[in-house]
């Protein structure tokens, strides 16, 4: 390896899968890396983040977990929105002696900052957004920015979310569609929300028809005075809006997301009632076709949401980025200590992840069919709901919250250096 001229990488999103696989892939000494961010500043845009025994691990290998602290989502009940009837109350699956961390819901920012602490100073240039990828034939890939600068560099990973740039000049078909789903967020002083009976007491999820409601902690009280409190409004049957790919982190009347929940329980309207105007934000949420593979041209990779575009499923989609992000600089790793190119390492990345993948798709598949058979049969509200917490609850999801993306490769490696 001596002699050997450094590999440029073009991180394209500062999001934590970006940051997560800026730290794994800066920790490679024959890798140049610089992260592309469109903001000027760090920003994170939501709410809270949900982080399990598959957070905490990958967490830790990246030296990011010890500035995370969140609230504990052990005590979790389901609930009818309109009559406030619990259906169950369980003890999250993840929280078991795998990690007692358990699972927690967290402020994103506190993530984000986390991630950041993380980064090497210089590696991050703000303020630049790609506005087009050109795959130089053998030569790298040049990015145009939107201030008309331009950069080269040997790899480049999409790390840039949902409306991935990078997937776009990949797959130009592709095509996303609003999926009708639009979420409220707010973050609010738990201390606003404390006369309102079993709303802060627990981690909970309010289901109606046409949407639910998500409250939880999102703050450890024991190192915070006046603890933050999210509540999430999901509503399912939002219109079709021209321009609505903007709907991101965009202001909300308490008006407007008041009248998502008007036949709720009194509860939910009066928790809605506390929040100051102005501070909903409304995220309008996307989706697009499966990607058959989540890299291309021989030196570009996605990951996260760029590579598979969801609307949010598992509330786990920053941990699959930084998995993935850590998986690309084992293979990099890998394919440089065996004078391999780029693309066999691209290979082994596909080779891990795309499987993954698959397997989620297919878990979503089968609950969906679930759901579908029983309005065919024209099951009450009731028997709907239920079918769909009993599958949200207890289907084998162990191969998320649980997964251990070291072993993953632990696994994977005697195998391949056969190979090699």
């Amino acid at each position: 390896m001596v002699g050997q001229a450094l590999t440029s990488v073009a991180i394209v999103g500062g999001g934590p899968g970006g940051l997560g696989t800026a730290i794994a892939l800066s920790e490679l000494p024959f890798l140049k890396v610089t992260l592309y961010e469109k903001s000027t500043e760090p920003r994170e845009a939501g709410a809270g983040i949900s982080l399990s025994t598959n957070a905490w691990r990958v967490l830790d290998l990246l030296g990011a977990s010890d500035g995370v602290k969140g609230g504990s989502k052990s005590n979790t009940h389901q609930r009818n929105a309109y009559t406030g009837k619990i259906l169950n109350i369980t003890q999250h699956p993840e929280n078991s002696a795998a990690d007692p961390r358990g699972s927690i819901r967290a402020r994103r920012t506190r993530l984000q900052s986390a991630l950041l602490s993380r980064v090497p100073e210089g590696l991050i240039q703000f303020g630049k957004k790609v506005v087009s990828l050109e795959n130089l034939s053998g030569q790298g890939v040049r990015l145009v920015f939107q201030d008309q600068t331009e950069a080269i560099a040997d790899i480049v990973v999409g790390a840039d979310g949902i409306h991935s740039v990078v997937r776009r000049a990949l797959f130009p078909d592709h095509q996303l569609h609003f999926t009708g789903n639009t979420a409220f967020r707010v973050l609010i002083p738990k201390s606003h929300l404390a006369h309102i009976p079993d709303i802060t007491t627990t981690t909970s999820w309010w289901w109606g028809e046409a949407g639910h409601v998500y409250l939880s902690d999102v703050d450890d009280e024991e190192e915070t005075e006046d603890p933050l409190f999210e509540i999430t409004v999901r509503s399912y049957r939002e219109p079709e809006v021209l321009g609505r790919t903007v709907f991101w982190g965009v202001p909300a009347s308490n008006e407007k997301v008041g009248s998502r929940v008007e036949t709720f329980d009194q509860r939910i309207r009066d928790a809605i009632s506390a929040v100051t105007e102005g501070e909903w934000r409304e995220f309008a949420t996307f989706a697009g076709p499966r990607l058959n593979k989540i890299t291309d041209w021989d030196k570009v990779a996605l990951i996260g949401d760029a590579s598979h575009p969801l609307s949010g499923a598992f509330g786990s989609g920053a941990t699959f980025a930084m998995e993935d992000g850590w998986i690309l600089a084992r293979a990099l790793e890998l394919t440089r200590f065996a004078s391999l190119p780029t693309r066999d390492a691209l290979g082994i990345f596909e080779q891990i992840r795309s499987p993954y993948y698959a397997k989620m798709y297919q878990h979503l598949d089968d609950i969906s069919d679930k759901i579908q058979q029983l309005l065919a049969e024209a099951k009450d509200f009731e028997v709907i709901l239920q079918a769909k917490i009993d599958t949200f609850l207890y289907g084998d999801k162990d191969f998320i919250y649980q997964n251990d993306i070291k072993k993953v490769w632990e696994d994977y490696l005697p195998a391949e250096q056969t190979r090699l």
